[in-house]
């Protein structure tokens, strides 16, 4: 989705082809967030409390490490962790979701974040609304309304989804109300003990009235959330403050439009899901897959960077 068009920005920001591997691997490696829900057999709640729990531990671990500061001004510490609540929550849906139904579904319902997001950025942080941005995310919404109308087995996975895609969007618009206003990896260690402590404080009242056990799952479960901890969460966030380094943030954005595709590829080899996937979801996908398209198209007109690549095509075919 949109990759030519990625490939020639990172040309444009001069970014190097080990800086791009590592750009791509750090997709991939975000690819398996969603695998790994799939895996591991523990329910929604006890998966995000518990990868929640390791990935704030780790930091915290790594901070010391490195000798970093964790120091933050009582409200801004009280602010991100309060982010870091969504986070979990946001976690425990989109497990729910991909428990429902099946991986596809669970990341392809995040492709309604645009939607949310254009919808609710301008009322919190009070700036006009974009008409591009309502329309393109409205076909992307298409494409999940296409594939929730004709597909009856995944209707509760979608709008567990969606919900999930709500609380990412509401995440992601709130963390840049702090995220200018500390050391990015102080902040990342609020904001995962406040996912933490939510859990610790919702996970066992759920247990309880569930009469479901905090400690169950079998031990390759345990195997698995201490990679999506390590590997996928904390390695994957110290990766991309690597990448940042040799390519700019908006083609590390841009970038990650194809994290769903990722994905979806590796549950169709682990899982073969693709013999549950019926045209109703390749239709409904090809929409979001062009709403996706076109946000890239529009984002890049608006940077200017459409003209000057027109401009080195042109050239490159007279020099030819």
């Amino acid at each position: 989705m949109g990759a030519c068009f990625l490939t020639q920005v990172a040309m444009q920001n001069k970014s190097n082809g080990v800086t791009l591997a590592l750009l791509h691997f750090s997709i991939f490696i975000a690819g398996f967030t969603g695998v790994f829900g799939r895996l591991i057999e523990l329910s929604a709640p006890l998966l995000s409390l518990y990868r929640t729990l390791m990935a704030a531990v780790l930091m915290s671990a790594v901070m010391l490490c490195l000798k970093k500061s964790l120091r933050l001004p009582r409200s801004l510490a009280l602010r991100s962790m309060g982010v870091g609540a969504l986070l979990f929550i946001h976690w425990v849906f989109f497990y729910a979701s991909i428990k429902l139904s099946n991986v596809s579904i669970g990341v392809i319902c995040l492709s309604a974040m645009g939607f949310f997001t254009a919808l609710l950025e301008p009322l919190c942080l009070k700036r006009r609304f974009r008409f591009t941005e309502l329309i393109l995310s409205f076909i992307a919404l298409l494409g999940l309304l296409a594939i929730f109308h004709f597909d009856l087995r995944y209707r509760l996975g979608i709008a567990v989804g969606l919900l999930s895609s709500l609380m990412a969007s509401l995440f992601t618009i709130l963390n840049k109300t702090v995220s200018d206003k500390g050391a990015p990896l102080t902040l990342l260690t609020f904001e995962m003990w406040g996912a933490a402590l939510t859990g610790l404080f919702l996970v066992p009242l759920w247990a309880h009235a569930a009469g479901v056990s905090m400690v169950t799952g079998r031990p390759p479960d345990y195997v698995y959330l201490f990679l999506l901890a390590s590997v996928c969460t904390v390695g994957l966030y110290f990766l991309q403050l690597k990448v940042l380094t040799g390519v700019s943030a908006f083609t590390v954005n841009l970038s990650y439009n194809l994290e769903p595709v990722y994905s979806i590829l590796i549950a169709m080899e682990l899982f073969a899901e693709y013999t549950s996937l019926g045209w109703s979801f390749v239709g409904g996908l090809t929409l979001i897959a062009l709403s996706v398209l076109l946000q890239n198209v529009s984002v890049l007109h608006e940077r200017g960077a459409l003209p000057s690549l027109r401009k080195k095509a042109a050239d490159k075919e007279k020099s030819a």
